[in-house]
Formats: C-alpha cells, structure tokens, sequence
C-alpha cells in the first residue's frame, strides 16, 4: 500500500523520522525518552511505539544494544520501517504486534510506553481511528501495559510511562499488581505557576518499596521559550 501524506522529520546525528497525518508525535516522547535513559548494553522495548519516535530518540541519545519497537497499527509500523531504512538503524526491530500477546524471547533491561491516556468511553474520539487508538484505550490499557512489562523485564529490570496526572493513581496500582514497585516521579509543568500536564513514573521489576519524588520539569523559561532543560532534551543546547 502507498501512502501521500508521509513526510520526514529530522532528529540529528542522521536520524530522520517518517510521520503521517495519523502518526505524529509531541513533547511528551522527548520527555519520556530523556526520562527512562538507557545503557548500551541495554535490551529494551518500546511499547505502543506509534511512528518509532521514542526507539529512535533512545538510539540517538543512548545506543542500547537492542531497541523492540512494538506498535500494533500497520501504517505507523511500516513508517518505521521507512525511518530506519532511511537512517541507516540496524538495531531497533519493528514488531507489529498486540502487547497483550507478545513475548520477547529475552529479559529486557528497559521498557517505555507512551500509552494512550483516555479511558475508553471518556473524552471526544478524533473522527480518524487511528488516531483514536493512539488516544483512547481501544485496544490496550495502563493494566495491560503493566502485564507486559511483567512477562518481559527480568528482575530489576524497568517500565518508564509518561501520562497525564489524572491517571498516576491507576498507574502505581497496576504497576503493583503486576509486581513492578514505583521508584520515580517526576512532574512535567508548562513554568512554575500552572498545574502537572504530563507525569513520567519509573518502576522496576521486583522492587522495594520507596519512591523518589524528583524536582519538576519546567518546559518554559521566564521569557516564554523553551526552559534550559528542555534545550538540552531537544539536543538544542
């Protein structure tokens, strides 16, 4: 199949990233993937990957060894696909799959997931499908994110999820649940005067109980552009 609306993006270091009318991406996975970090010994997986953004900022800022990036809508697969080809990337696999089902084979080190943050049935859906998929829990929730993170870190391995702050209680529950103990929050807020739009939570596999609340992240500076640490998570500084 063709698609005309793909156009291409670049992320430095020779990395270009394919996006669509239905397959784009925000701020949210520049904080998530400087969040969650990554060794190069690293095995990871990035679940609900969408155009592949968070697995290619990984690849930039941290060449893991491995990178599964695991998406189950087949044009932002195959976007990917196009992305890597195009950046010369051997070691992020695209994997069209649902998480529910799927099982890496190998321990993972690190799993991220920037998940779709409505609850079904709340909210307005897009008048795409697709997009609604990306936003709405259709096809997976923060509990089946938790479970498949569960079947495949090994033990202290780690689950970095961004979302909105509304849905913090329902995250540390289902982390819990599924034997992941939250050990990190941070808080993302537009300056220091507006309420959280965005949480980033870090679990690991097996973990003690005990959280670190780190300080928050200001997006903007006093002159309303962008904040010094988000230059830096840019790769603008």
């Amino acid at each position: 199949m063709t698609y005309t609306d793909l156009t291409f993006e670049s992320l430095g270091n020779g990395i270009e990233i394919c996006i669509s009318t239905e397959h784009r991406f925000g701020t949210d996975a520049f904080l998530l993937a400087d969040f969650a970090g990554a060794r190069h010994k690293d095995l990871c997986a990035d679940l609900c990957s969408g155009s592949g953004i968070i697995a290619l900022l990984l690849q930039k800022n941290f060449q893991p060894e491995r990178i599964y990036a695991l998406e189950i809508q087949e044009k932002a697969h195959r976007q990917l696909r196009v992305s890597l080809e195009r950046s010369g990337i051997t070691n992020i696999l695209p994997v069209l799959g649902d998480l529910k089902d799927w099982k890496c084979g190998r321990e993972l080190d690190l799993i991220t997931c920037n998940p779709p943050y409505k609850i079904c049935g709340t909210g307005a859906k897009n008048g795409s499908e697709a997009v609604s998929i990306a936003r709405h829990e259709m096809m997976c929730t923060v509990d089946d994110v938790c479970a498949c993170a569960k079947k495949n870190l090994k033990f202290g391995g780690r689950l970095c999820i961004c979302n909105r702050p509304e849905r913090l209680c329902d995250i540390m529950i289902s982390m819990r649940k599924n034997g992941i103990e939250p050990k990190r929050l941070r808080t993302v807020h537009k300056n220091p005067g507006c309420p959280p739009w965005l949480i980033l939570v870090e679990g690991k596999k097996g973990g003690k109980p005990f959280i670190q609340i780190e300080k928050p992240l200001y997006v903007r500076s006093a002159d309303g552009g962008n904040s010094e640490e988000m230059m830096r998570i840019y790769g603008l500084d």
